[in-house]
């Protein structure tokens, strides 16, 4: 969508909601004020959530997650190829991330998307994070 921010929204913000965690009234009026159409998940994020409810025994959850969000809502699906995978390695040596935070990093510069995340490791990065609270659009 040219012109329009777009958001890739970190797994924990997706889990606050899922999982009714201390933040979820804060990422639920994130999901309600932003349109879905400019929101994006890494696949990594969604194989991620898919492991954390699955071992929680909430496939109900992740099956109504996948129902809900992925396939009617129009949160775009994104994914690193492996040239973007070398890039993660840089970027989690350069600012010290794991794996996966470097594969969300990695992920919204890739795209030009605004990292949306509850962790702090992002604000170290060049491109650092917003929370959900402090997007405005």
């Amino acid at each position: 969508m040219v012109g329009r921010l777009m958001f890739l929204v970190d797994t924990n913000v997706w889990l606050e909601t899922l999982l009714e965690q201390n933040r979820a009234e804060e990422a639920r009026r994130f999901f309600q004020n932003v349109e879905a159409g400019l929101l994006a998940i890494t696949e990594f994020s969604l194989y991620s959530i898919g492991i954390i409810l699955t071992r929680l025994k909430k496939d109900d959850a992740f099956e109504d997650f996948l129902s809900d969000t992925i396939e009617d809502s129009g949160v775009m699906r994104i994914r690193l190829d492996t040239p973007d995978l070398r890039e993660l390695l840089a970027a989690r040596k350069q600012f010290r991330l794991d794996f996966d935070d470097a594969y969300q990093y990695v992920a919204a510069v890739k795209y030009g998307y605004t990292l949306v995340s509850f962790d702090s490791d992002f604000d170290g990065t060049l491109r650092g994070k917003k929370t959900p609270a402090e997007v405005s659009l």
